[in-house]
């Protein structure tokens, strides 16, 4: 192609054969060099094509509808800015995507609470920090937020600051993998912190006998709280939704599907419960739809934090630390594995799997252990073993 430019009046304009097609377009400029020099970029950016370096500066240099004509020409577009996210946005998708999946039964209302507030306060940080793009949240910010939140919780707990920052941090990672999954951002920031609720060095937590013994003589109002966790191993999530319609009277059970896993769990009734129970219903006369635990101070149904709240407080009336609801959990599978129980019959009880039982409650059972050593030293092989490896060591000897 050859164009050249041409002088109209004070005007400049260029005139010539682009694409089969005869032109002539207004250059915008009185100066001729200046007419000259876009002349030749024209000229090259259609034969370098749409792909020009040349065709922003043209955008600029040009009239208007002489660059559109050239650039549809060419077939030159303008790139698209990219769409600045932020984590307020980020943070409404999330929640309205948890909201469709438990609508469809793929995610806990209960679940989707926790992750609200670990949600909120990464929010809390970033407000702090001047930061809401999402491309500016890259991972030296994020462990900055993990060393912030860790100094919150350990002002309010010391105890289990390492297992909540698991979980905070796989929460925020979470958000950010459906950051990465609708293209928000390229890359997940969120280093993880180990697995949440795996701590290796912890395990169980079971009250010891003396301490059961206390918390039932200081139980006073909270007899049919204490007993209900003391004798089910519910989560706190079940414990205060449990219904009277799941008591079975004639079965003596409790049938419920659990919020965590969705596991439908039947619980046999201990007697010292059932009286309680009976006590409960004799007093109240609830309608089936009614919860079974009531707090002692407003008679309304408990929230998850509150019956934490009390069974705090009970521990501290019996003088036993931390005595939080999950340790009664812990209390009932590993009494049932002593007793005999295998890992099978605790998690069908308890809605767990078997590998929760097993990493989670068997290995910080002494008794389990002592069974094991008896069962490997009680067989007819033992003796000749012992009598093989003490033949062994003189002949070691010799070797050294």
């Amino acid at each position: 192609m050859k164009l050249k430019e041409r002088k109209i009046g004070a005007w400049y304009q260029a005139e010539g054969c682009v694409a089969g097609e005869r032109i002539r377009f207004a250059l915008g400029t009185q100066n001729g060099e200046n007419a000259h020099r876009t002349v030749s970029e024209v000229e090259r950016a259609f034969l370098e094509g749409s792909v020009s370096l040349l065709w922003p500066k043209l955008h600029v240099v040009l009239p208007t509808k002489t660059f559109n004509r050239l650039a549809r020409i060419a077939g030159y577009s303008e790139p698209v800015a990219p769409v600045e996210h932020t984590w307020p946005e980020l943070s409404r998708l999330f929640r309205e995507d948890a909201q469709r999946r438990i609508a469809l039964g793929r995610f806990r209302a209960s679940t989707l609470q926790r992750y609200e507030f670990e949600i909120r306060e990464f929010g809390i940080f970033l407000a702090e920090h001047g930061v809401l793009n999402l491309a500016r949240i890259d991972r030296p910010l994020v462990e900055q937020f993990k060393a912030w939140r860790l100094d919150r919780i350990r002002a309010r707990s010391k105890s289990g600051a390492a297992k909540s920052l698991s979980l905070c941090a796989a929460i925020v990672h979470r958000v950010f993998s459906f950051a990465v999954e609708n293209e928000f951002v390229a890359k997940n920031p969120v280093r993880l912190e180990g697995r949440p609720g795996e701590n290796p060095e912890a395990g169980a937590q079971p009250f010891k006998p003396e301490e059961i013994r206390k918390l039932r003589e200081s139980a006073g109002p909270d007899m049919l709280t204490f007993l209900l966790l003391r004798w089910t191993g519910f989560r706190g999530s079940d414990a205060v939704a449990l219904t009277w319609a799941e008591v079975d009277w004639d079965a003596r059970e409790i049938v419920r599907v659990t919020q965590k896993r969705g596991k439908r769990v039947i619980l046999p009734i201990h007697l010292e419960l059932f009286f309680a129970l009976e006590v409960e219903r004799g007093r109240r006369k609830p309608e089936l739809s009614e919860r079974v635990l009531l707090n002692p101070q407003t008679a309304k149904p408990f929230t998850r934090n509150r019956l934490y709240e009390r069974m705090v407080a009970l521990g501290r009336r019996a003088g036993v630390v931390n005595a939080h609801p999950h340790r009664f959990r812990d209390s009932l599978a590993v009494e049932m594995l002593v007793r005999g129980a295998s890992p099978y019959d605790v998690a069908k009880t308890l809605g767990d799997t078997i590998q929760t039982v097993e990493g989670h409650y068997a290995p910080f059972v002494p008794e389990l252990r002592e069974r094991v050593r008896r069962i490997l030293e009680s067989g007819p092989e033992a003796e000749e073993l012992g009598r093989i490896w003490a033949e062994s060591e003189p002949k070691k000897e010799q070797v050294q």
